[in-house]
């Protein structure tokens, strides 16, 4: 394909966030895989039961805000909760489907009980959503992994309700790397039953030294998605599941910028060698979302990885993500095939959503 100028870019201000327009070249349905999602039993739950651990949960007038052993988030608007101001949402972005997901701090902050118990009420309270919507959401199945056989019970189950596409996963379980042994038993059953696993960060690293001036998310997040997708790859787990599906967020964070350094370091380390191709072989493993901030990053991945592994991400509603994540692709400069590829063909794909 040839060669684009590179586009600076923005988020864009609330200012700017008049409804889209579709055109001709849009696709029917644009698909946001980047969208979390806190339904009020998930909370009640981690608010009550969560007591024993240190977790609580409290809503305001307009915010809530909830705490854990792994950290905590708040005061967050209501939206991430109500669904119809969700909608409303969408419909002013151009958004058309979003895959729910639960992000930060997921759920394994708990015991082995109330980590089975949680994931089952986010799963099941997003479920009803889709039922409730079925042309707007899909969701993202959350699973109990400090057990591989309670992650693989749940994971059988949410894969039969009605709109699971897919499965939710941090980029580390409580510190322990997806190339652990323990998650291998997981990993399999979700190859076999054909379903994609999106990460998410969460416990990122950096410690105190990420403390200061939210460099946690800005540095931490991206580094930590790095760290995951090349476990991944090194440790072997791509290889051992060669039809498993990985999907990025924020871009892939600093993976494709610092793939390189990982080819150099298998040519010439030891440590790296069980691979039988050099590592940035395995990007077209992944799919990356949008959300980069940044025009010349796309067009880094799209020379470098391809446009069918792009797909349209918001990170809904959180701050660091897309108040209009259609109008951010529409202005990188894409043909109309490309754009119609990142707004909602590409998700379609790998969600197996009818078109």
């Amino acid at each position: 394909m040839p060669r684009r100028e590179p586009v600076a870019l923005t988020r864009l201000s609330p200012a700017s966030a008049a409804p889209i327009k579709k055109g001709a070249d849009v696709p029917v349905r644009s698909v946001d895989i980047h969208a979390h999602y806190y339904p009020e039993e998930f909370l009640h739950l981690l608010g009550s039961e969560g007591k024993t651990f240190g977790a609580s949960y409290t809503r305001q007038e307009t915010t809530f805000s909830f705490t854990t052993p792994a950290g905590g988030l708040g005061p967050l608007p209501l939206k991430f909760i109500d669904v119809q101001t969700r909608l409303l949402d969408m419909d002013r972005s151009g958004v058309d489907v979003q895959a729910l997901s639960l992000s930060v701090l997921m759920v394994y902050w708990a015991d082995r009980q109330l980590n089975a118990r949680l994931a089952r009420a986010w799963n099941d309270a997003a479920s009803m959503v889709h039922r409730q919507h079925p042309q707007r959401f899909v969701v993202l199945a959350t699973l109990p992994m400090l057990e591989a056989d309670d992650a693989i019970a749940e994971l059988e189950r949410a894969a039969e309700l009605p709109g699971v596409r897919g499965v939710y996963m941090g980029t580390n379980i409580n510190g322990l790397d997806l190339d652990n042994p323990r998650f291998a038993p997981v990993f399999a059953r979700i190859e076999q039953l054909g379903l994609p696993v999106f990460l998410h960060p969460q416990q990122t690293v950096g410690g105190n030294r990420l403390s200061n001036y939210y460099l946690s998310n800005l540095l931490g997040n991206p580094f930590d998605t790095a760290i995951a997708a090349s476990h991944l790859i090194l440790g072997g787990v791509l290889d051992q599941y060669p039809q498993l599906h990985v999907s990025l967020p924020h871009a892939g964070g600093a993976l494709p910028i610092l793939v390189g350094r990982l080819d150099a370091g298998w040519t010439s380390r030891p440590e790296t060698r069980r691979l039988a191709q050099k590592p940035s072989s395995y990007l077209t493993r992944f799919s990356y979302d949008t959300v980069s901030h940044s025009g010349p990053v796309l067009d880094y991945l799209i020379a470098n990885v391809g446009i069918d592994h792009l797909v349209l991400g918001s990170d809904y509603c959180f701050d660091m993500g897309y108040e209009q994540p259609v109008r951010f692709v529409e202005s990188v400069g894409l043909g109309p095939r490309e754009k119609a590829a990142v707004l909602g063909a590409n998700a379609a794909r790998i969600l197996k959503l009818p078109v």
